[in-house]
């Protein structure tokens, strides 16, 4: 071996460092979900929906235990507020977009005031 080839050392170039660092941006941009891109665009349709759906398990966990059948009434928010994630102010969390909701009895799905009459739809699918 020639001097020249012992104190040689292998590195990556510069060109080569910004070929992965493009490849790995790239890599990032596409995992990130559609609901990060598209921020502001249905938004407070899908939380309402999310509630609506801690609601309808809050309402069916209350049924259960309670023994209670189809077309039981329920006392909403009191009787379900054990059952759900309370907010910071120990409510029931509200609807994003200013609906109210409403649960009237067990095996009926929760409503949000808005329903149909928003786009996109403030509705259990």
């Amino acid at each position: 071996m020639s001097e020249q080839n012992k104190n040689s050392r292998s590195a990556f170039t510069i060109l080569e460092i910004l070929i992965l660092v493009f490849i790995g941006a790239l890599l990032y941009i596409i995992a990130i979900p559609h609901r990060m891109i598209s921020y502001g665009h249905g938004s407070p349709s899908l939380d309402c929906i999310n509630n609506l759906r801690q609601i309808d398990a809050a309402a069916n966990g209350f049924a259960l235990e309670h023994h209670l059948t189809n077309g039981d009434k329920i006392n909403f928010p009191n009787d379900l507020t054990p059952y759900i994630k309370l907010n910071q102010d120990g409510k029931i969390p509200p609807c994003p977009a200013g609906g109210v909701y409403h649960v009237g009895r067990v095996g009926k799905a929760p409503t949000c005031s808005l329903g149909s009459s928003v786009t996109p739809a403030h509705a259990l699918p």
